[in-house]
């Protein structure tokens, strides 16, 4: 499908539940792609012999995640609003749109770097670095920051790929990058001496790779991007606000929520730790084809809510409720039957050991419900309602975290962290549910002048401060 001309909107016919599985399954190959340069990454860092360089790089990348979080607002508003113009049969817009948020994003990325640079030993000195850890730090960050630009215009273009039904060479942009990565991180290390800067310089140079893998395509396979002008820019700006701003909100909620939880979980002693820190390791690696629905699901729902096809909106939601509750399934049963040689593979005992075994039982089906969120996250966005997804994570995140968390903790000592964090996610799915229920049932066609203006007021609410 990734072959198809500028002008076909892929999605809008064809078997939903075979668009859904192929494109969470490639999206979720290039998740797991990153995560597996993250950990390499870090083996090699560790293999300095010198803690303070893996503490380091975990303040740099706390720092990094919220300016990321940036250009992931961006690319998705580039995705929903691509998809839904492609399915609308305006691909000029379309390709109007993606030029848009790539300068936008461009322009953000320059300012905010500039901004962090000028305060980085401040703000990391608040995240707690101190000493060596800061200096480490700071010229991780110093190295890597500067090409923030770099990474939004590889994610929008990305995204725009997705919005074309090109999931394999979304995928490729990423595997091409950690590969670089990956085989640049021991030469620049080791071989050349560089240490910590060798592997900030390959996250750099992978970072370029990916732009390249996946801009080229975008512009010569489809035709994403036109030719992009201030006066363009300037008119596409309120529509790319209202998505990018309550995504941007949306992604800053998930970290808080896990603070809450380890907060919580420290009170039990290095052993509950050792085991959420397995957890950790092991949900990205079981559970990532659940994490690329929202960047799999968005397009499907984009095009045939831009086609006015309602039916086929509800179906691909349907569809992807559906597919999350067949893998889940299925992953939780291999979880179960390998619990022991899986605890055993990290020499997990005592309080380890029953908190991994709780993850490979209940935990692991309590993953539907995450992945119910992302579906619904992703419609939210797609739908003209990206606010809906904001309060939903933040929901979640925060009262629906503490809360449940304190009362598992005080009912079940660790093991109650974790069940009520799960429970909490589970009660903030079902008021997803019901929300998108709710839009899907009074959907009508948009009106391309406007995009979004039914939720102009809320939006404005966003929008005033920080843009």
């Amino acid at each position: 499908m990734g072959e198809k001309s500028e002008n076909t909107a892929v999605f809008l016919n064809g078997s939903l539940m075979r668009h859904v599985v192929r494109m969470s399954l490639t999206t979720s190959i290039g998740l797991m792609a990153i995560f597996a340069v993250d950990f390499v990454d870090m083996v090699f860092i560790s293999m300095l012999g010198n803690d303070a360089l893996a503490a380091a790089v975990g303040y740099a990348g706390t720092l990094l995640f919220f300016t990321n979080a940036i250009n992931i607002g961006l690319s998705i508003a580039a995705g929903a609003l691509v998809a839904r113009s492609l399915g609308a049969g305006r691909p000029d817009e379309a390709r109007q749109f993606a030029s848009s948020v790539g300068v936008l994003g461009i322009c953000i990325g320059v300012l905010v770097s500039l901004a962090v640079l000028a305060n980085v030993d401040f703000l990391l000195s608040m995240l707690g670095a101190q000493d060596e850890v800061l200096r480490l730090a700071s010229r991780y960050v110093t190295i890597i920051l500067p090409t923030m630009w770099v990474m939004s215009a590889a994610m929008t273009s990305m995204a725009v790929l997705r919005a074309h039904g090109d999931a394999r060479r979304s995928m490729m942009a990423t595997i091409y990058g950690g590969v670089v990565n990956a085989v640049l991180d021991p030469v620049l290390i080791f071989a050349v001496g560089l240490g910590l800067d060798g592997a900030a310089i390959a996250s750099v140079i992978a970072r370029v790779t990916m732009l390249a893998a996946a801009l080229l395509p975008a512009l010569r396979v489809h035709k994403g991007f036109s030719r992009p002008s201030v006066r363009k820019v300037a008119q596409d700006f309120r529509a790319v606000r209202t998505i990018a701003i309550p995504a941007i909100l949306t992604n800053i909620a998930t970290p808080i929520g896990n603070a809450i939880v380890v907060r919580e979980i420290a009170e039990y002693g290095t052993d509950a730790v050792a085991g959420m820190a397995v957890i950790g390791r092991l949900l990205p690696v079981a559970f990532s084809v659940i994490f690329a629905l929202s960047g799999a699901i968005g397009p499907i729902i984009g095009q045939n809510f831009g086609a006015g096809q309602n039916d086929r909106v509800r179906a691909a939601f349907l569809a992807g409720i559906k597919f999350t509750g067949t893998y889940v399934l299925a992953m939780a049963a291999v979880l179960f039957l390998l619990r022991a040689p899986i605890a055993d593979l990290f020499d997990a005992q005592g309080e380890t050991r029953v908190l991994i075994y709780l993850f490979c039982g209940p935990l692991a089906l309590a993953s539907f419900f995450n992945g119910v969120i992302f579906v619904t996250n992703a419609s939210f966005n797609n739908l003209g309602h990206p606010v809906y997804s904001t309060w939903i994570n933040w929901g979640r995140h925060t009262i629906g975290t503490w809360l449940f968390v304190v009362i598992g903790s005080h009912l079940a000592g660790a093991p109650g962290v974790l069940l009520g964090q799960a429970f909490g996610g589970v009660i903030f799915a079902g008021i997803a549910w019901l929300l998108v229920n709710r839009v899907v049932s009074n959907l009508s066609r948009p009106r391309p002048a406007e995009p979004f203006s039914d939720q102009g007021r809320i939006h404005s609410l966003f929008g005033r401060r920080g843009w």
